[in-house]
């Protein structure tokens, strides 16, 4: 967990959690990167929008009942690039992967 967003961390000021025990080591998260974490109240799903959203999408791929320790590192990576190349009306219709390299380059370009 800690290495994914390690090429960007320059950019990552906060991350937000749900409440799940996965989240216990945090703070060495917040250590590795440099950043704050918060985590979203109990039982507050609209503070969550994306998340709820993602698992949706996500459950597309691996329907209810399936236990995410049963997928294997390649079905894993085929639900992380089919969503990161999802279009997404929220992003005018532009994919996560096409708006986050967007914004790095920018980004890039005034440093």
């Amino acid at each position: 967990m800690i290495g994914l967003p390690t090429p960007v961390k320059q950019m990552v000021a906060t991350m937000t959690y749900d409440n799940g025990k996965e989240f216990a080591m945090h703070e060495s998260v917040n250590t590795a990167i440099g950043c704050e974490s918060f985590f979203a109240d109990p039982y507050c799903s609209w503070q969550r929008g994306t998340n709820k959203n993602t698992n949706g999408l996500i459950r597309q791929y691996a329907p209810k009942g399936r236990l995410f320790s049963t997928l294997t590192d390649e079905e894993v990576q085929l639900i992380q690039d089919r969503l990161n190349h999802r279009p997404r009306k929220r992003l005018g219709f532009k994919t996560p992967h096409q708006v986050f390299y967007t914004s790095i380059n920018r980004r890039a370009l005034r440093a």
